[in-house]
């Protein structure tokens, strides 16, 4: 009797921490960003669990690379503040 053998080929997937894109279109789009971004990470100093953010990789699906977005500015009531490469919604 001859048993086929299955082996587990599945790949894993990569998120890309970046995706080549500049920041913002010129400058003035640029200091917006900046100033809002550090303008509510203090208005959210002192609250743990909010996180703040600013143009990096957003993944809202598992398994979906191509799914992505790059906000300007994040707000995430109810997660903790760090360093992240990007915002890998079910992770979080």
């Amino acid at each position: 009797m001859v048993q086929e053998l299955t082996t587990n080929t599945k790949s894993e997937i990569i998120y890309p921490e970046s995706d080549g894109q500049p920041m913002a279109n010129n400058t003035k789009q640029f200091r917006w960003i900046v100033t809002i971004k550090e303008n509510l990470e203090i208005l959210f100093a002192e609250v743990a669990y909010v996180f703040v953010a600013g143009d990096f990789l957003w993944y809202p699906v598992v398994g979906n690379n191509k799914i992505r977005t790059a906000p300007d500015i994040m707000v995430v009531f109810g997660r903790p503040k760090g360093d992240r490469g990007s915002y890998k919604q079910w992770e979080e």
